[in-house]
């Protein structure tokens, strides 16, 4: 079981990053594919950690091919790895995602990336109603020295239909709800590193009960499922 990255991983993703074309890349194929195990292993162990106890159903590992059609970054590859694990629905909301990157641009993200407008409505009038429970999580000492302020993209105003006075219009105004942790490439090396990252998406547990509980009722507190 893999507790850890190796510094081979980071410096094939460093030579990768001054050689993103597909001769060095095929030149390099079999250093790929070793790497690529070695992270396999990393997010399989990972997910071990997370099962003893969080409900997860799999992991996905992205690919390191990048989608060049729409974009004007025309590298043909990632420079990094990532991957995601997610709660197992219908009861659990909420996923994870850990990124390998070298220069100290490694970090692990939790929260809800992309909510469809159903969900995002009902996150809007369950703080429109009452947002001190969410405030109460961030609040924590243990939460907040951990994961920081909850991040992730916003409205400039209020949605509509939504009092652009309200006490709490700074988190009915979020479209995503993030928390992420950056760690260094010392970090990312040490001896124990999955662990913890584990340790970390423990702590996030608050955060994820009170949004699942969210997400699977109605907002007279009735169940959905």
């Amino acid at each position: 079981m893999y507790d850890m990255i190796s510094k081979r991983v980071l410096d094939y993703l460093t030579e990768l990053e001054q050689n993103n074309d597909r001769i060095w890349f095929q030149e390099h194929k079999a250093e790929f594919r070793a790497v690529e195990q070695e992270i396999k292993e990393a997010y399989n162990t990972l997910f071990t950690l997370l099962k003893t106890h969080d409900d997860v159903d799999a992991v996905k590992i992205f690919r390191i091919y990048r989608d060049v059609r729409f974009s004007k970054n025309k590298t043909p590859y990632k420079t990094h790895f990532g991957g995601s694990i997610h709660r197992t629905k219908p009861n659990l909301r909420g996923g994870y995602y850990l990124q390998i990157q070298p220069n100290n641009k490694s970090f692990i993200a939790v929260g809800f990336w992309d909510p469809n407008k159903e969900d995002l409505l009902r996150i809007r009038k369950e703080f429109e109603v009452d947002a001190q429970e969410m405030r109460d999580i961030m609040a924590d000492a243990k939460f907040k020295s951990t994961w920081g302020d909850l991040e992730g993209d916003e409205l400039k105003m209020a949605p509509k239909g939504f009092d652009k006075t309200h006490t709490d219009i700074d988190l009915i105004r979020k479209k995503q709800f993030i928390f992420t942790k950056s760690f260094t490439d010392k970090e990312v090396l040490a001896p124990g590193f999955l662990e913890e990252v584990n340790n970390s998406f423990k702590i996030i547990r608050p955060y994820f009960n009170y949004m699942s509980d969210v997400l699977t009722t109605n907002i007279n507190g009735e169940s959905l499922i």
